[in-house]
């Protein structure tokens, strides 16, 4: 049985979230890598999420780069910024609040930064 490209990605995200470095990724259909930290044609607007959630994302680039989101949720607005993640996953934190968003190829996961337990969970563009 050939393994799916989705399964293999994760399967290779979830080890190298275990490293301590980053490892060398070749670039993948749809993911660019920058200074360690990968890139995922990701779409602003809503994110509608397991428990019946819903968020709103927009997401500034700057130079292809993902660098900030606008986070609408449960009547607030919160100002993300994009913090390099040893595992190069896009990992971004508004430390006032302490709301994380991390963006992976198939979903969108806000945590509660400082209890690290999920607020959100698979959280898909509408």
């Amino acid at each position: 049985m050939t393994p799916k490209l989705p399964a293999t990605l994760a399967a290779a995200l979830a080890l190298s979230a275990c490293s301590i470095q980053p490892p060398k990724v070749e670039t993948a259909r749809g993911v660019t890598q920058q200074t360690g930290q990968f890139e995922f044609a990701l779409p602003s607007g809503e994110y509608r999420c397991e428990r019946g959630e819903r968020l709103q994302i927009r997401r500034e680039l700057a130079n292809t780069v993902n660098n900030r989101i606008q986070l609408g949720w449960k009547g607030g607005q919160y100002l993300l910024v994009r913090d390099p993640s040893d595992s190069g996953l896009p990992r971004f934190e508004d430390s006032a609040s302490g709301l994380v968003w991390i963006d992976l190829p198939w979903k969108g996961l806000l945590l509660d930064g400082r209890t690290h337990k999920p607020l959100a969970n698979e959280c898909r563009a509408a």
